[in-house]
């Protein structure tokens, strides 16, 4: 295949009658070197190119105006998405045992569209924040796997952060590796750095906000795909020289976008290319598995309720870090003198408080009479135990995410319009009542309208009986 050159659209203004003829004789053979306003339609060989394509990185260079009108792919590159790497076959005949190849790893040489198609077969996604911020991140890694087939998904995130990803089945590694740290240690630092470069990454994902200090760590990966976040001020000079693709949000605190935080990284990350349509966004699940459901119902049978006939009520006030609150919502806790009050009106069901840590119980014991309390900090127990209730009574914490992912009813107490808005989406879809304080501060809530929104929870009662 003839090798082709391109000359920059500034150069090309200067080239004189001359010149032009000169360099149309010697190169005659380029289809590259020619003036795309010849072509206003885009078409060149009867084949259909996109003029107007958007350029990847500005800080890369300069001259990038978007994919050459001229480049033509023949039948040699596959369209379509990537396939699943194919497995060798065991051999029961082999005297050293089976003939056992790792899933992702092949023999022979990696094809030649993994690097034109842009295949993914190893991805590594850093998390920025706590169990919130990375609970909304599920869809994105769901749009991962079904964009990439075969693709396997390893994650890097806070200590808390990865308690979040025994709920999902698509993540092969989570290593723990605070990266929100703004001076890390340095064993730590480069023992992470000499991680992700052995693993051979082809794509790595950052949602945190990257100066020119996190874009080097990016970059050390060796990754061919390098995309993050970046500051939306001057602390982001210099990153974009080590970044493939930069995403520029519009405050400093990303958590602010609420549900949709991630837009534009599962805008760029869904994105049409190549006879592939646009990769839809799938709503956000969680998977449970067997055994800790079993420990979660081996609690809340020692709190004294029994399976589909309690609420979880989470939010309580405390200065626990096993809270689960998002960082762009600070105010969304609540003491438990409302809760208290609020859950005079349940009938049926038995309201359950969700405590983050032992030292609350006496709390609660001394507000409410005989209650019911279980004392759960993961968010995978936490998951379990909602998907066993008949709904959630809950601040803006995760367990309200997750009574959305598990479709259950659920009852969200917000300090303001806007805030629930912009967490909580189509809520009358997701059977989620919004309660709204008037004041734009969450401890001066409507009781009496949280009392009359508990009715969801009546259950028929054909379903009490059971």
């Amino acid at each position: 295949m003839a090798t082709t050159f391109s000359l920059p659209r500034t150069i090309s203004l200067f080239l004189g009658t001359k010149n032009s003829s000169i360099v149309s004789s010697n190169f005659s053979n380029v289809s590259i070197l020619h003036n795309p306003l010849d072509h206003p339609s885009g078409t060149r060989n009867s084949t259909t190119i996109r003029v107007n394509a958007t350029k990847k990185n500005g800080w890369l260079d300069p001259f990038d105006y978007g994919d050459d009108p001229a480049m033509e792919y023949g039948s040699l590159f596959a369209d379509g998405k990537q396939d699943e790497d194919e497995r060798p076959p065991d051999n029961p005949d082999n005297p050293y045992g089976f003939l056992k190849f790792p899933m992702g790893y092949s023999v022979e040489v990696a094809s030649l569209a993994l690097k034109v198609r842009g295949d993914v077969r190893r991805c590594c996604c850093v998390i920025s924040g706590g169990v919130y911020e990375n609970l909304l991140f599920f869809p994105a890694i769901q749009m991962i796997k079904d964009r990439y087939p075969g693709v396997m998904v390893d994650i890097i995130a806070s200590a808390r952060g990865k308690q979040t990803y025994e709920l999902n089945k698509n993540v092969r590694w989570a290593d723990v590796y605070d990266c929100d740290v703004d001076f890390p240690e340095p064993a730590e630092y480069n023992d992470m750095v000499g991680i992700i470069k052995s693993r051979y990454y082809d794509m790595i994902l950052s949602t945190k906000l990257a100066g020119l200090g996190h874009a080097a760590f990016l970059f050390m990966s060796t990754a061919r795909d390098r995309v993050s976040y970046i500051y939306p001020n001057v602390n982001s000079a210099g990153a974009g020289l080590l970044l493939s693709n930069t995403f520029t949000p519009d405050t400093l605190n990303l958590s602010e976008g609420g549900y949709n935080m991630y837009h534009q990284m599962v805008d760029w990350l869904g994105r049409p290319f190549r006879s592939v349509p646009r990769q839809p966004l799938p709503p956000l699940k969680v998977s449970i598995s067997r055994k800790l459901k079993e420990v979660v119902e081996a609690k809340y049978r020692n709190a004294g309720v029994t399976k589909g006939r309690y609420v979880v009520i989470h939010g309580l006030k405390s200065d626990s870090k096993a809270l689960m609150q998002s960082r762009g919502d600070t105010d969304s806790l609540l003491p438990v003198e409302i809760f208290a009050e609020i859950t005079t009106a349940l009938r049926g069901v038995k309201p359950l408080f969700v405590i983050p840590h032992e030292k609350e119980r006496e709390n609660v014991e001394d507000v409410i009479d005989d209650p019911n309390i279980v004392f759960i900090t993961t968010p995978g127990q936490l998951a379990a135990l909602i998907n066993d209730s008949a709904g959630v009574i809950a601040t803006n914490t995760a367990a309200l995410q997750l009574a959305h992912a598990r479709e259950k009813p659920s009852i969200a107490l917000f300090c303001s319009e806007e805030k629930a808005k912009v967490f909580v989406p189509d809520a009358a879809d997701k059977r989620c009542a919004i309660i709204a304080s008037k004041t734009g501060t969450l401890i001066d809530i409507d009781v009496e309208a949280v009392k009359n929104a508990v009715q969801i929870f009546s259950m028929p009662l054909a379903m009490a009986k059971i």
